[in-house]
């Protein structure tokens, strides 16, 4: 006598055990994972060394290989701060941040205008502007450092921040208008024409309207204008002496003739750092959305 056994259909998103199936997407979707941790970690990984060695003494800083067990001193920070060489770093930084925050205000200013004209007023040829604003990125930038140290010497302007403000302005300008046409051309034209009919003018507007909408994009362009701002070296180096010294600058004053000190240069770098990574850590929701703002239509 035979019986016969029925057997329930197996889904396709199942195996014939009944486990779940691995799709295709998946997998594809692991290894992307994966690889984005290794990136991750590759990057972050020079900058957590950076924070070891400044921990370190001059001598355990400079074995090699490195030791990594090697006793913690805070030596190298007392020393960048000036317990033992008279100096302090106080001035540089404030000149850094004043000169960083300055230009960036001013850049928002002069940008998200320019953008607006650009992305939602009809403006002939507007490709062609956008390409002459990069294309002034395109010129090597020590081949513009002599003649602007001639001016600057010319005019009496050396080693004076507000010659770093202006500079700092004219470098990121370009970039800023660039960024901030691709966000203000998501805003809705309806917002736009409900405003015109109850009377909002241009200011008005750009404050009650735009600014609201595209905030994160603001946000995005404000920082990457404050990072190169902030990280800027040659020009500061050039152009300025001891009034107007920049952080960076500074920092390279610990690689001297007697040799390199790294644990003082590690404990430097690790301080000139924080404010770009505390303001990252700030704006980080605001950056991802301002980044991600027009990609998708």
């Amino acid at each position: 006598m035979t019986s016969i056994t029925d057997t329930a259909p197996v889904p396709a998103t199942r195996t014939a055990q009944g486990a779940p199936r691995q799709t295709r997407r998946s997998r594809a979707g692991l290894v992307l994972s994966l690889l984005a941790w290794l990136v991750g970690i590759l990057f972050v990984l020079p900058v957590l060394w950076m924070a070891l060695t400044s921990l370190h003494s001059e001598p355990d800083a400079a074995t090699n290989p490195p030791s990594i067990a090697a006793p913690l001193t805070l030596q190298g920070y007392r020393d960048f701060f000036g317990a033992g060489a008279g100096t302090t770093p106080w001035p540089s930084l404030a000149n850094s941040l004043s000169a960083s925050v300055t230009s960036t205000i001013v850049v928002l200013l002069l940008s998200i205008p320019a953008a607006y004209a650009l992305s939602i007023k009809p403006v002939r040829k507007w490709t062609d502007v956008l390409f002459f604003f990069l294309s002034t990125k395109m010129l090597p930038v020590v081949a513009g450092l002599l003649p602007i140290y001639l001016f600057a010497q010319s005019v009496g302007f050396l080693d004076n921040i507000w010659l770093l403000i202006i500079f700092y302005t004219s470098m990121n300008l370009p970039i800023a208008v660039w960024m901030m046409r691709s966000f203000l051309a998501e805003v809705p034209v309806e917002m736009l024409e409900a405003a015109q009919m109850d009377g909002a003018g241009l200011i008005r507007t750009l404050q009650s309207v735009v600014a609201p909408v595209v905030m994160p994009g603001i946000a995005a362009t404000s920082l990457i204008c404050f990072i190169f701002s902030w990280n800027e070296l040659l020009f500061a180096r050039v152009l300025t002496g001891v009034t107007a010294q920049t952080a960076p600058v500074f920092l390279t004053s610990f690689v001297t003739s007697q040799g390199l000190f790294l644990a003082k240069v590690c404990a430097a770098a690790t301080v000139v750092s924080i404010p770009v990574v505390v303001a990252g850590f700030a704006a980080q929701d605001k950056l991802v959305q301002g980044l991600s703002l027009g990609a998708v239509k």
